[in-house]
């Protein structure tokens, strides 16, 4: 019999509160598991990331300690790098790490993973030393083997040029030999197309970017954001590289939240430069929209602009199909003729009877962009979304990163204006600084 007692926590290491913890649920006292449990969590929560391995086996041996198998679950999902940082993470069932390394929100950089990969697979093979230059043909057979579960897992395609030369290419032999010939052409020929359509989408890391959206996902704002700085935009892997955000993205308008009349649209969005409009057609998984570097206004008139484009995914995880269509007629790029028009853009037009009524028509045709983003004709849309785009980032940002071209530029306008005669300094003598220029 068990009549009572007292425990002292604070004076035991936690690998022993572990121990005991895994006990009283041996012995079902479930009034002692709950409170192992949650003082385990409120006040040893360093410890645990830690010694992750350890407190994730132990709680996965029992169905009672649902609340320590909560707290590792949420570790794995919101700080798996902490995971992979932990004293025993060489340690974890081959399980455990397939569904680490599986997850699309793993907020890590991927040669990161990579590297993790590497040391865990090493870890289960002692005799292999880490140096892959002195592997022969049957360390490659055993690392393989080891690891045959967590490659495919890797986003290889998102790494740099120089992480694939210097911390893949050496361990070749690891991978399967056509993927391999598929991950060496995209960095050698970018303009051949991807021949494997599984290959994974870059992980959405961790960003600061506040993205408000129920159309699109980083992915394609990543893309969206290529296809405006011309950064690899004619790159058919450039989807599949490290997500890409050099600017924060701002909801101006979205139909289902403002409406779907054209005064809408003028009212949130008239004035304002460099916007993203998205269209969700209605009844399949496919987005439209274009891109307005100029602002939208009833001028009466189109906007001849050079750099707007169109475009279309055939969804929002389906990157490999999308298109992207740069203007051709740069006179009828943007189509600001009308108070009754939506965001129109040359080949992609909305519109409806008057500016108060809901959208009636939207259709695509093609006429003054380059290519056709989805058959001629009319179609609805389920919601809409326009936003604004701004350089991440804030002005010291700015500045550290253009300073000098900013000083050069204001001392080239400041010469062309003393230069026209417009502005001279207030000491100015036109012998006197002849002399001095004569000194020179």
């Amino acid at each position: 019999y068990i009549y009572g007692g007292i425990l002292s926590l604070n004076e035991q290491n936690v690998s022993e509160n572990l121990k005991l913890l895994a006990t009283a649920d041996q012995l079902q006292l479930q009034e002692l598991i709950d409170y192992l449990q949650k003082y385990l969590i409120e006040n040893k929560s360093v410890w645990i990331k830690q010694h992750f391995e350890l407190t994730h086996r132990t709680s996965f041996q029992s169905n009672n300690l649902l609340e320590l198998q909560q707290c590792c679950t949420d570790i794995m999902a919101n700080s798996p790098e902490q995971v992979f940082s932990s004293l025993d993470f060489t340690s974890l069932p081959e399980k455990s790490l397939v569904s680490l390394i599986e997850r699309n929100d793993l907020k890590m950089k991927e040669i990161e993973v990579w590297e993790r990969v590497l040391k865990w697979g090493l870890a289960q093979n002692p005799t292999i030393v880490s140096d892959p230059d002195t592997w022969k043909d049957d360390d490659f057979k055993i690392m393989k083997n080891t690891l045959q579960h967590c490659t495919p897992l890797v986003r290889f395609f998102s790494l740099s040029p120089k992480d694939f030369l210097f911390k893949v290419r050496p361990y070749k032999k690891l991978l399967d030999q056509q993927f391999y010939e598929n991950l060496l052409g995209s960095y050698m020929n970018p303009d051949s197309k991807p021949s494997d359509d599984n290959i994974l989408l870059p992980r959405n890391i961790k960003t600061n970017l506040n993205l408000d959206t129920k159309i699109v996902n980083l992915n394609i704002i990543s893309t969206i954001s290529r296809w405006i700085n011309n950064v690899d935009y004619n790159n058919e892997f450039s989807y599949l590289r490290e997500l890409y955000f050099p600017y924060e993205f701002k909801l101006l308008l979205r139909g289902s939240r403002d409406g779907f009349t054209p005064k809408k649209f003028h009212d949130l969005c008239d004035g304002k430069i460099g916007t993203v409009t998205f269209f969700k057609v209605k009844g399949t998984d496919e987005i439209l929209g274009g891109y307005n570097p100029r602002n939208w206004i009833t001028a009466g008139c189109y906007y001849n602009i050079r750099h707007s484009f169109i475009f279309s995914f055939k969804s929002k995880c389906n990157l490999k199909d999308a298109i992207l269509s740069n203007v051709e007629n740069a006179y009828y790029a943007i189509d600001n003729r009308y108070r009754n028009y939506g965001p129109s853009f040359g080949d992609l037009l909305i519109w409806a009877a008057n500016e108060s009524n809901n959208y009636e028509h939207i259709l695509t045709k093609k006429n003054h962009f380059k290519k056709k983003i989805r058959d001629d004709g009319e179609f609805s849309i389920e919601d809409y979304e326009i936003n604004d785009h701004t350089e991440n980032g804030n002005l010291r940002t700015y500045l550290d990163k253009n300073y000098n071209k900013l000083i050069i530029h204001i001392l080239v306008k400041a010469i062309c204006i003393t230069d026209m005669g417009l502005r001279k300094p207030a000491d100015y003598n036109a012998s006197g600084n002849a002399k001095k220029q004569s000194m020179w």
